[in-house]
């Protein structure tokens, strides 16, 4: 079955430019032209990935982000932007976008990204649950392939992108990842997005973490880690 991918643009000609692109490489594709009919049609059309401008008329992207990701997190968004500017891309993050690409683009770019973020999204092997699958660490379960996240046994939504900054820490317990190679491991390198952003990520899962947010432990000047045992 073929990803299903709706496209929210309201300029009619790259509208409509995307949505050819997408339906020639074989993608169910379906559009909406503002803010207001964006969600609407999400709930309609159930799509695996939203390309979505952050300015509409009606309602602006950030918010229908929000929605999606409150709706369901594991909804792909790739955020499109005309400014490129660094506050609207942390601002489309902290809402639980998954990436972003600026304007102006080749659609040759927008669909390696948009398959990229499908990829990393799919490549979560057998929906049969094997021993390697799980990784634990204190009060932290991922189940690799079914890309659950649980907390002292609870389940808790992650975003793709808190997902993948989790299995990092988890795996390597007590390592300190700078923020520039977070964004190279969970984004591929030279991706185009301030160390900033890995700040909002690790807020956000702070918050979501509860009172055990202090595991992920700040190294001042240098990046995060996870405490492990010699470092509590």
């Amino acid at each position: 079955m073929n990803n299903k991918i709706l496209v929210v643009e309201d300029e009619a000609d790259i509208r409509d430019l995307i949505h050819f692109n997408l339906f020639k490489e074989k993608f169910n594709v379906e559009a909406a032209e503002d803010g207001h009919t964006a969600f609407d049609t999400y709930q309609r059309f159930k799509p695996d990935l939203v390309l979505l401008d952050l300015m509409l008329p009606g309602k602006s992207g950030h918010e229908i982000c929000r929605e999606i990701k409150e709706h369901n997190p594991k909804c792909l968004v790739i955020m499109v932007t005309a400014r490129g500017e660094e506050e609207d891309i942390i601002k489309g993050f902290e809402m639980g976008a998954d990436d972003y690409i600026s304007k102006p683009f080749s659609p040759k770019v927008l669909i390696a990204r948009v398959k990229a973020v499908l990829r990393r999204a799919n490549s979560v092997g057998s929906i049969e649950t094997t021993e390697s699958d799980i990784i634990e660490f204190s009060n932290f379960r991922l189940d690799l392939a079914r890309r659950r996240f649980y907390l002292v046994g609870k389940e808790v939504e992650l975003t793709y992108s808190e997902f993948q900054v989790m299995e990092l820490f988890v795996r390597k317990p007590g390592q300190v990842f700078t923020r520039s190679k977070i964004v190279d491991l969970i984004r591929g390198e030279n991706h185009a997005i301030s160390d900033r952003s890995v700040d909002v990520q690790i807020v956000g899962l702070r918050k979501k973490l509860g009172c055990h947010g202090q595991e992920i432990e700040t190294v001042r000047g240098v990046g995060y880690r996870i405490k492990d045992d010699e470092i509590r």
